[in-house]
């Protein structure tokens, strides 16, 4: 993973500018003395820990003005954070008013926190209603551009903003300049096009509102690269103990795609299939999963979904056009990288005369990109993790099959389940309904009886809803028939449950 290296920078001329200075490249998500954003050199003087001033235009110098009591004093940037050469050349561009949170080293001034201060010269409104913060904190979290490629600002110019929200034109606009390469090449040229014909007076006032909306969903959600960083395996099996009980096959499988990621750090080339009964937990894996690696989730519900448009978006034809539910599921989550669980995979193929929703989710699935009809852009979906499950693994087509590792999920031996009904389920139950330990057991024989009552069930769904009937009615009778504590003995089970 790329690390600040002061001895291993790459070196790039900023062909404008009268200085040179050295590109760090950087995937920290938080700055510090020792990761800084920026480096400036102290020929002048040594500097407070906080400085206020004005970064220069750097079509004529690389460098800070710190304006103090004694005057007007001028430090060259050394070394700057690959993210942050676009905000740094806007802010000195626009002559926006800052103030430095740094640290005096050895090899200059380490600026590590930058901050807007009222009293500028420019009139950039969207510096003084937050918008610098937000753009620092998204810049944090984005990924470094690959090293080498051009870092030299855009053909469009920045104008006047006024808000740091990112649903106006012209905070996409400050936006865009400021992310600079942070931003997917043909997501940048495509944010280009749209921001012509929404700022156009050629064309109708519907195409300029749904060039804006696509802008501000796309600028909103952070594209990150798809390098992963490596997983606890001893955090990753206490999560999967957490959530499941027994199932060590599955655990087993789960923890090797794990250990897979962390020798390549990218995600694996196949989702995971999960197929079994009802109730034996084939989601919960999924959310454990999504714990594990740590990245926000979406589910779709392949059983509800019978036109492909619901999937890809509906065209800007219409005045009604919308985005579709994958792209919804990218700007709900805010980022490029996350997990899709999809439920009932075997009811993908059902579709009703306008397409087959199943070949959508093939161009999802092969991590080559993914294009929302009302969007007009290929989005990059190589971290996009894939999950499915299924209860009829026979329902599902080959190619989609094709797509993932299928992990059989099979269902609860009656001890297991005896253990999860007294272990989990009940307790969790009882947890949250407030009722106390010294107000209500169960006897040995009352259990054995749930279990007689529901062996013939899969999965543990149905327990589940027993231990709430059960609970509930002990609640009741400690309430209302002002009982000390419930014994839930064999008939009482019998006669709740039966």
């Amino acid at each position: 993973m790329p690390v600040f290296d002061f001895t291993n920078d790459k070196k790039k001329e900023v062909k404008e500018g009268e200085c040179t200075y050295q590109i760090l490249y950087s995937d920290e998500s938080v700055a510090s003395p020792e990761k800084p954003i920026l480096l400036l050199s102290s020929r002048t003087r040594k500097r407070s820990h906080h400085s206020s001033g004005f970064f220069t235009n750097q079509s004529q110098r690389t460098s800070f003005e710190f304006k103090e009591e004694e005057g007007t004093f001028a430090e060259d940037i050394l070394k700057i954070d690959a993210r942050f050469i676009s905000l740094i050349r806007w802010l000195g561009e626009n002559h926006i008013n800052v103030r430095l949170s740094g640290e005096n080293r050895e090899e200059g001034y380490a600026v590590y926190k930058i901050r807007e201060l009222a009293g500028g010269a420019g009139t950039k409104l969207s510096a003084k209603d937050g918008f610098l913060q937000f753009m620092i904190e998204r810049l944090l979290s984005s990924s470094a551009p690959n090293p080498g490629e051009d870092e030299e600002m855009d053909e469009d110019s920045a104008e006047d903003g006024d808000s740091m929200k990112l649903t106006s034109l012209q905070s996409i606009t400050d936006f865009m300049n400021c992310a600079g390469k942070t931003i997917p090449d043909n997501i940048r040229l495509w944010a280009r096009r749209n921001l012509a014909v929404a700022r156009s007076h050629e064309v109708s006032p519907e195409e300029k509102r749904h060039a804006q909306r696509a802008l501000s969903i796309m600028m909103n959600i952070q594209w990150k690269n798809h390098y992963f960083e490596s997983i606890d395996p001893v955090a990753a099996r206490k999560i999967l103990d957490e959530e499941l009980y027994g199932m060590e096959k599955v655990k087993q499988r789960i923890m090797e795609t794990i250990i897979q990621i962390n020798r390549t750090h990218t995600l694996p080339a196949y989702g995971l299939l999960l197929c079994g009964p009802a109730g034996t937990g084939k989601s919960q894996i999924a959310y454990a999963v999504a714990r594990i690696l740590k990245l926000p989730w979406t589910t779709l519900d392949m059983s509800s979904i019978n036109d492909p448009e619901q999937l890809t978006g509906s065209s800007r034809i219409y005045a009604n056009a919308k985005p579709g539910i994958i792209m919804e599921a990218f700007s709900m989550a805010g980022e490029s990288n996350l997990v899709f669980i999809i439920n009932e995979l075997d009811k993908a193929a059902s579709g009703k005369g306008n397409g087959n929703p199943a070949d959508v989710l093939l161009t999802l699935l092969d991590n080559l990109g993914f294009t929302d009809n009302y969007m007009e852009c290929m989005i990059p979906t190589g971290g996009v993790y894939p999950i499915a499950t299924a209860n009829d693994k026979s329902q599902i087509s080959a190619p989609l099959m094709s797509r993932f590792a299928v992990i059989d999920i099979p269902d609860y031996t009656i001890e297991e389940k005896k253990v999860i009904f007294s272990r989990y389920a009940m307790p969790k139950v009882l947890k949250r309904m407030s009722l106390r330990e010294e107000e209500f057991s169960m006897t040995e024989e009352a259990l054995d009886k749930v279990m007689e009552l529901y062996k013939n069930t899969s999965g543990i769904r149905d327990l589940e809803q027993a231990a709430e009937h059960i609970a509930a009615n002990a609640l009741y009778r400690i309430e209302v028939e002002h009982l000390e504590k419930v014994v839930v003995t064999q008939e009482m089970a019998e006669e709740l449950l039966g």
